[in-house]
Parts: C-alpha cells; structure tokens; sequence
C-alpha cells in the first residue's frame, strides 16, 4: 500500500496502463503454450498409431508371405526341416528376422540367436513378471495376432519393446511369428517432442517480443502525453499565476481608491471641522454635528470595504443571508435582476463549506454580469431532507463553450477557480451551458461529504 502511495499520479496511470498489457500476454502466453502442448500431444497420437498401423500392416504382410512359402510343404516328409531353412534363410534387415517355436513353448528356429535353439522358454518373463512366450503362443492358438512385449534387440544385445505377429501352422504344431523393434518410433517421437518444445519457445519469445514492443509504445505515448500535458499545465499554472497577481493588484488598487476617495478624504475633512472647532468657539456646535456626520460616513465606507473582502452576515447569519445579501447588491446595480431563494431546514455548516460555496456564488455572479448579457440570474441554496446541500446559479444569458474556455491557458480561469474550490471540499460540480442557451452551475454536497468536511 505505502509505494503505490508513494506513486505520482503518472505513475499510477502509466502502471494502470501497464499491468493490463502484461497480465493479457501472460495470459496468451499460457493459452499458447497449453494449446500447443495439447496439439502436439495430439500429433503424437496421430503419428504413433499411423506407424503402429503401418508396422502392424507390414508385419502381417511379412507372416502371410513366410506362410504362403512353406504351405506347399506341408504334408510332405522332411518338410518341416525344409520349412526351417527356408525360414532361417528369411530376413529383412538387421533386426527383421523370423522364429518358429512349438504350441509347448520349445524354440525350433532362431535366425538371430541360434543359442536359444531346442530350448524350452515357456516359463520366460519379463522384467514386469508377464509370461513372454505364452502369450505369444496364446494369441497364435486365438487365429494369430499382435503381441507387444520386450526382447533383446540383436544389433545392440540391449533389451527393447517389440511389436511381434504370429500365426498357428497346426498341422505342425508350430508358432510362426517375426517382429520389429520399436526404438524408431521412441526416436521419432523424441524428434516430434523437441520440434514441440522449440515450436513452444519461439512462441513465447514473440510474445515477449510484443510484450517489450508494447511496454516501449506505452512508455513512449505515456512519456508524450506528460510532456503535453506537463506544458498544458504549466502555461495554465503561469496564466493563473498571473490572473492572481492581477487580482491582488486590482484588489489593492481599488481599495486604495476607495480609502483615497472615501474615508481619507472623510477624515481630512472631519479633522479641518475639528480644527475649524477650536478656533471658531461660538460655531463649535455646529462644526461638531457636521464632524460627527463625516466620521460616520467613513465609519460606513470602511464597513463597505470590509464588507467587500468578507461578508460579516457570512459569520454571524450564515451563508444564507450572505447570500440573499450577495444576489441583492448586484441587483441594485441595475440591468440585470439578480435574485436568491433558500429552501430546506437549514443546517449548520462547517466554515470552509461556507465560504467556498460564497465565493463560488461570487465568481458566478460576477461572470455572469460581465459576460452572460443575460435579463435573469438566481441563486438558489437547497437544503436536501437527508442532509445534504446543492447550491446553483443560472441565467438565461448566451452561454458559452465551456470546453473551448478550459483549453485556452489564458481564459476559463475563473471556471477553473471554481472548480478547485469544489474539489478541495470533494463537492460535485455540473456545468450546463452551450452558445446560445445560458448557464446553469450546480454544486452538490452529501451528508457524508459535510460530515467528513465537519471532522
């Protein structure tokens, strides 16, 4: 929690941007990777039973064609150690060979390994314990079949699986069968294996090659946005560092005037009626009423001013009555009608609500009489039943693009100054207008929103 409070704001939305492009490239990199895990899983298969076929097709075409040759030779005399040759005569290639074991398990003939000749391995298991030659027998006995079992490959003495098919010749009581070893479809496997898993890497190098594009672009389109908006920002902070100079200059330049023209001019001319007093004694009455009179215009002229900086009714009755007060002294200076209403139970509101709504108020109604052109303003304060407070100002003026203002450095910037005194009190600030249609400015405040501003 305390680094991504630690975060700028560009920060946290360069990270926004970021971590949704990197979780969805890890998510298509995982997708990719299980579904090419799961196609090569499947090619496998394929190509497994496709070679198991084709062996399987080869072998029996191998027995039948051992078979078709020793057949005329049954039922003639020495033809069994005819057929033997013959058959120890047969191979096709360094580990395709033929083998004849009688129904009882006993070995006739072993081209590969006449060692075993006139042995009985009927009770040979494997290293899993399973009964080699009876199951061969047994499936010779059942019409002849396929049998999988191990045996010792004799181009490299090492024991292997084999693919074996054999027939019955009954009227011999022979098992017929050869077999293929199957180390080439492990090898072929193996190669399809690591075809898969160099298919898998590239994969996913290019998906950290577009993950590094990706976090590049972003970077680079986060880097130009700060920049643009880092200026943006900067000539708006410039110009209205400027409007506030100004401000505080024409401020002070008005009420100098106010001081020159009203209340110094007063007590100039309250202290020549106090002179005048004292060296004309017969006339001291008089020039005491006219004294008197003069010190309470400047008494009244420095209540204006103080007035001006900060209403008193704003303390002592409220933002109510400052307001009503507000709408009326703009009223009296003619042109325009200029009116406040109140509704709702009126609640107590913390200070800084007050005066932001009042100076909000304020700024409203000053653009409004300088550049609204409008016949009607009002102001209206509402008290909402479950706590809450919304002030708005509207007139029926020309309006103005609210959009265009804002983008301008130099104008807008007492929209922008009421919008920042809206959003140092988390208020919601609405503002309707477009050329043409007037303004309509709405603030609103939740019964939270002024608890948590009351804490």
């Amino acid at each position: 929690m305390k680094p991504w409070a630690a975060l700028s704001l560009r920060g946290r939305l360069f990270l926004l941007a970021l971590l949704p492009l990197l979780a969805s490239l890890l998510l298509i990199a995982f997708a990719v990777r299980q579904q090419e895990r799961a196609l090569a899983g499947r090619e496998h298969a394929l190509v497994r039973a496709s070679y198991m076929e084709a062996r399987r097709t080869e072998l029996k075409h191998y027995v039948d064609l051992a078979f078709s040759t020793v057949k005329p030779l049954l039922g003639r005399p020495g033809g069994q150690q005819q057929a033997l040759q013959i058959l120890q005569s047969l191979d096709y290639g360094p580990d395709g060979y033929f083998f004849v074991y009688t129904l009882d398990g006993r070995v006739l003939m072993h081209s590969r390994q006449p060692e075993l000749v006139g042995r009985d391995l009927w009770a040979l298991r494997d290293p899993q314990g399973r009964p080699t030659i009876q199951r061969l027998v047994a499936r010779a006995r059942a019409g002849g079949g396929y049998v999988e079992y191990l045996w010792r490959q004799p181009s490299s003495s090492l024991q292997g699986p084999k693919l074996g098919y054999v027939v019955a010749v009954p009227e011999w009581g022979w098992m017929l069968g050869t077999g293929l070893y199957l180390d080439g479809i492990e090898a072929t496997m193996a190669e399809l294996e690591r075809g898969a898993r160099q298919n898998i890497t590239a994969t996913l190098l290019w998906v950290g090659a577009v993950a590094v594009v990706g976090v590049a672009l972003i970077s680079a389109g986060a880097l130009a946005l700060n920049l643009s908006e880092h200026r943006s920002v900067e000539a708006k902070l410039r110009a209205l560092a400027r409007e506030v100079v100004q401000s505080q200059e024409d401020e002070r330049a008005r009420l100098a005037r106010e001081l020159h023209d009203g209340v110094s001019q007063a007590l100039v001319a309250t202290k020549l009626l106090i002179e005048s007093a004292q060296q004309e004694p017969g006339g001291a009455e008089r020039l005491q009423a006219l004294a008197l009179k003069r010190l309470n215009s400047a008494l009244a002229e420095v209540r204006h001013l103080s007035h001006a900086l900060r209403p008193a009714l704003l303390d002592t009755l409220g933002l109510p009555a400052a307001l009503q007060h507000l709408a009326g002294e703009f009223d009296a200076a003619g042109g325009t009608r200029f009116e406040a209403a109140v509704s709702g139970e009126e609640l107590a509101l913390p200070e800084a609500v007050k005066t932001a709504l009042f100076r909000i108020a304020q700024e409203a109604l000053n653009n409004a009489a300088r550049h609204a052109r409008a016949s009607r303003v009002s102001v209206a304060l509402r008290f909402e039943p479950r706590g809450g407070l919304s002030l708005q100002v509207a007139d029926d003026g020309r309006g103005f693009d609210a959009e265009a203002a804002q983008a301008v450095a130099d104008r807008g910037l007492g929209l922008r100054s009421m919008r920042e005194r809206a959003a140092a009190l988390g208020a919601r600030l609405a503002l309707d207008t477009a050329p043409g249609r007037g303004c309509r400015l709405a603030v609103t405040l939740s019964a939270a929103d002024l608890a948590r501003i009351a804490a």
